[in-house]
């Protein structure tokens, strides 16, 4: 599935949200990630971040498509991250 996360953490936690979902995703603006992740790192990811911030504090959301092909991106101005992959 393709996933895009978007963040708004406390100070104190936005280090630990970073350095975790930079290990599944691409970082691509300030507090947003995207890329492809099965099921099963999904469920990870939703339960780590769980841990990591605060419910009452903290906001993430996640918006999910079964294929990258169903969404559209455009950016306007300087990409921060840019995604393509070499090998």
């Amino acid at each position: 599935m393709y996933v895009l996360i978007v963040y708004d953490v406390s100070e104190k936690r936005v280090a630990k949200v970073l350095k975790f979902l930079r290990t599944y995703l691409n970082w691509i603006q300030n507090s947003v990630f995207e890329g492809e992740v099965t099921e099963a790192q999904m469920l990870k990811i939703r339960n780590n971040l769980l841990k990591i911030i605060n419910t009452n504090e903290d906001s993430v959301i996640i918006f999910s498509s079964r294929e990258k092909r169903w969404l559209s991106k455009s950016v306007i101005g300087r990409e921060k991250n840019d995604v393509d992959n070499f090998i």
